[in-house]
């Protein structure tokens, strides 16, 4: 669907894209994962053709995209962070205008607009000005215009940005829908958890560098970050505490504020031998807590950096 091959793109002295390399699957949601600054934008702007990049290629549907590729990128839809509707339009008329762009027959336009406003649960807000909706609203409003025409490929540049819990469930749930109907979807977030929930392989991207690819599952276990263990404890001496490290798979302990917290790599058993350990040494503690790896484990392993810089 998508092949990008050792992409550059500068601007100045400033290094956007540093021999970049991805490609994208037809029937997958790619998420490219990245802080501020990474390259997610630039990336999005060169597979549509509206950047000049330095040196490399870019290919969309088997063919090199150019400016004038018109018959490729009437197969693409872009929903974009900012908002681009018309105020001074309804929201039929905004859906309907850039469902125009690319389908000029009245009847089949129809067809998809009334199926656009279907899709995104707009039909109580067909003569709303944008101004008039809320921001959860907006969004879906944003999408409809984006994806009316039926695009093969989707690129949703965070989409759910400033809008309420309940609309991006529904956001999210549309996207995953969308994909069932046969659209190959590329997905930026600042948000894990989406990136998390929806996506089939996730690009971590900084400096305009890819440092890593896979599915979510791949991803964990592409770094030492496994099972984190948080335990209440009254007290832990040092003794205690360096034992605590030597246990199989254990590759940080830090006991603070009467709180142990112990990063082990995978493995099934690391709950159980702690718990042992701190029986046998008749060491009193409460609540226990376990979780497996995260995205934003994984993002900060292998960047250095929290994505939301």
């Amino acid at each position: 669907m998508i092949l990008i091959e050792n992409l550059v793109k500068r601007y100045g002295k400033i290094l956007a894209l540093d021999h970049l390399n991805l490609e994208v699957q037809e029937g997958e949601i790619y998420g490219l994962l990245g802080p501020n600054g990474s390259g997610k934008t630039t990336v999005i702007n060169c597979i549509l053709a509206l950047l000049k990049f330095d040196k490399g290629s870019v290919k969309v549907f088997g063919e090199e995209i150019r400016p004038e590729s018109y018959h490729l990128k009437k197969q693409i839809g872009v929903v974009m962070q900012n908002v681009a509707v018309f105020e001074e339009l309804s929201v039929y008329e905004n859906i309907d205008y850039f469902c125009g762009l690319y389908i000029p027959e009245k009847l089949k336009r129809k067809k998809l607009v009334e199926e656009a406003i279907a899709f995104t649960g707009l039909e109580e807000y067909l003569k709303f000005r944008p101004q008039k909706l809320s921001g959860g609203l907006l969004r879906r409003l944003n999408i409809a215009c984006g994806i009316a025409h039926k695009p093969r490929l989707i690129i949703l540049d965070e989409p759910t940005v400033a809008v309420d819990p309940q609309s991006r469930n529904k956001i999210l749930e549309g996207i995953k829908e969308l994909n069932r109907k046969g659209s190959t979807i590329i997905y930026t977030s600042h948000y894990m958890e989406e990136v998390e929930q929806i996506c089939t392989k996730i690009s971590i991207l900084d400096r305009g560098k890819c440092l890593a690819t896979g599915t979510k599952e791949e991803l964990k276990r592409m770094v030492k970050t496994g099972q984190r263990i948080v335990i209440d404890t009254v007290v832990l001496n040092e003794k205690q505490i360096e034992k605590i490290r030597t246990l199989p798979h254990v590759f940080s302990a830090v006991w603070k504020d009467q709180c142990l917290m112990v990063h082990c790599t995978e493995d099934g058993e690391n709950l159980i031998r702690l718990l042992s350990y701190l029986s046998q040494e008749k060491i009193p503690f409460g609540r226990v807590f376990s979780e497996q790896p995260t995205l934003n484990d994984v993002f900060l392993e292998i960047t250095g950096k929290a994505l939301r810089d």
